[in-house]
């Protein structure tokens, strides 16, 4: 058997952290089987779907490397074929044309909760064998007795009894199919043979193995994953970091990153934490799902992208760091990226961070701004240390370890501290006291502009 999975996003927000894991989910369960991943978009809901949404989370599942085999579906070009299947169950006796209002069928619910019973409708037209007219919905006919009984990737035996549940509705008013009855056809009709999804659709699943046994079709594989929660154990929020993908992607995380950390928040293999894309290929069939909720930790994910941005090749980076670049209107130069980057990719917990961090370079001697303990560094001390050693750069080779030496001897020589000459340095070359060792920061900057930015600091 093929194995294929699917997502569906409904198109009424960005993609979130949490469809996200869904998504990567089945998407690793096809690709472990060599089988195929399908992706629907479900936007029937015209009033909250824009086309915006859309593009944003195709956009997020292209960024998270998440690639869909055959056509994209969309719910809303499917009404006739929707249709198509609820007239088959009317035709077998398996739905019926209900008229009763909206407010009838509260006033049913009402009395059932008044007598201490399951709020349901009360099949009042279920043997009425009324024709299609006005105002009138198609309901599905449940049985009478029995129990729904599934067997869950993740949760194990579930078992539902069918007092639980009524004679759902299929067909509004409108001529509009439920959500039940389209994802139903949605996932035969695309041969989904495993339905991963979160956790609060496990109260559909009983309704739709009902419409399922009704149209004489076979059942999917069901597997309900928890939901993901803050390090408080509440329900995860923005202040926990409940955030969109394409957020993630604008604060600079690597999409790497992101899918492992996501990943590991509801699946184990092992000990291990980092994998790569192929090692979670290799590992993820589906099984080692926890059954718990996991929570959030930000400072997890950021160790876990600077793991990522640490070990980025130097001509990724370089391609990766750029728009991160433009936005804070610079224009780099790849060859001074070169020299730059492997100086702070160590340091940078994501390219926004990064960016930040070499700003600096990319800026001339006179506008370079200090913060206040690079202003305080520079004191007559701080600049006769620039002063004494200036001349010695001015005439040394403008080699890496020229450099190095040319301050290890002046450091020597001259009986003071490294920190009061290492200080000042730095201070006056990126503005902040702090950072990366003194040499690669001048070798970087390059001979022209690093005696420059001292020569300036001695003025100021």
């Amino acid at each position: 058997m093929k194995v294929i999975t699917r997502f569906a996003p409904s198109p009424t927000g960005h993609l979130h952290i949490g469809g996200g894991r869904t998504a990567i989910f089945c998407w690793l369960l096809a690709r472990h089987f060599g089988g195929e991943f399908r992706l629907r978009i479900e936007d029937t809901d015209t009033e909250r779907s824009k086309q915006e949404y859309t593009d944003s989370i195709l956009a997020s599942m292209k960024w998270l490397g998440l690639d869909w085999d055959d056509e994209l579906i969309y719910q809303s070009q499917r009404e006739d074929i929707y249709n198509s299947y609820v007239e088959k169950l009317i035709e077998t006796g398996h739905a019926y044309y209900c008229e009763c209002t909206v407010e009838e069928v509260e006033a049913m619910r009402e009395v059932a909760r008044a007598k201490g019973e399951k709020p349901r409708y009360n099949g009042r037209c279920r043997e009425r064998n009324l024709d299609d007219g006005e105002g009138r919905v198609v309901r599905l006919k449940i049985p009478t007795e029995g129990k729904i009984i599934f067997n869950d990737m993740v949760k194990g035996h579930i078992a539902v009894d069918v007092n639980e549940l009524d004679d759902m509705v299929l067909r509004r008013a409108d001529g509009m199919p439920t959500y039940n009855m389209a994802v139903v056809v949605d996932d035969h009709e695309m041969g989904v043979t495993h339905v991963v999804r979160g956790d609060d659709h496990v109260s559909n699943t009983p309704k739709q193995i009902l419409i399922y046994q009704a149209l004489g079709i076979e059942l999917p594989t069901f597997g309900h994953v928890p939901m993901i929660l803050g390090p408080d154990r509440q329900k995860l929020s923005k202040r926990h970091g409940a955030r969109a993908v394409i957020e993630y992607e604008e604060d600079g995380l690597l999409p790497q990153a992101l899918v492992n950390y996501l990943v590991r928040l509801g699946w184990s293999h092992g000990d291990q934490e980092i994998f790569s894309l192929q090692e979670l290929v290799k590992a993820f069939d589906g099984s080692s799902l926890n059954s718990s909720p996991a929570a959030f930790d930000t400072d997890k994910l950021q160790w876990l992208n600077s793991y990522y941005l640490k070990n980025t090749p130097l001509n990724d980076a370089i391609q990766l760091i750029a728009p991160f670049m433009q936005k804070l209107g610079i224009t780099p130069q790849t060859e001074k990226l070169a020299l730059v980057l492997p100086i702070y990719q160590e340091r940078a917990s994501n390219l926004n961070d990064l960016a930040q961090q070499i700003l600096p370079y990319f800026k001339d001697a006179s506008s370079l701004e200090m913060d206040e303990k690079a202003l305080k560094s520079l004191d007559d001390q701080g600049k006769e240390q620039i002063k004494n050693i200036l001349p010695l750069l001015q005439e040394a080779e403008f080699t890496l370890e020229n450099i190095e030496q040319c301050i290890h001897s002046y450091v020597e020589s001259s009986g003071v501290k490294f920190k009061l000459v290492g200080t000042p340095l730095r201070s006056a070359l990126i503005g902040i006291a702090g950072g990366p060792s003194v040499h690669a920061i001048i070798y970087a900057l390059g001979k022209p502009e690093a005696l420059a930015r001292l020569e300036r600091a001695l003025t100021l």
